[in-house]
């Protein structure tokens, strides 16, 4: 099993959220955050740009079986990008087991 952690565009995340779904990703969380990268956005006062460290984004954390993770994460990279700066970040880790609580399932069986 794997876990995805997507850092993304707030504005990307119906775009997202629905291309997750189409390919039967059906839980994930995500969080707001707020973060700092190569992107300075801009915020206009009264026709003078100011220059902020701090970037709104959305945090993704999603758990597959390893024959799901290409898919997954070809579906974030197409359905996040702008092709801007700032686009976000997916990183990849092993997940060593995974449970429901329900039904005491674990393994892959818990994950889907």
């Amino acid at each position: 099993m794997k876990k995805i952690e997507a850092v993304i565009r707030k504005s990307k995340f119906s775009d997202v959220k629905k291309a997750l779904h189409e390919i039967g990703v059906n839980f994930f969380s995500y969080w707001d955050v707020t973060g700092v990268g190569n992107e300075k956005e801009g915020h206009v006062y009264r026709g003078v740009t100011y220059s902020t460290s701090d970037i709104q984004r959305r945090y993704l954390s999603i758990v597959v079986s390893d024959d799901f993770l290409d898919r997954t994460v070809a579906v974030i990279l197409e359905s996040a990008a702008t092709g801007l700066v700032g686009d976000g970040k997916v990183f990849v880790s092993d997940i060593q087991e995974t449970y429901r609580i329900r039904t005491k399932e674990k393994g892959n069986d818990a994950v889907n």
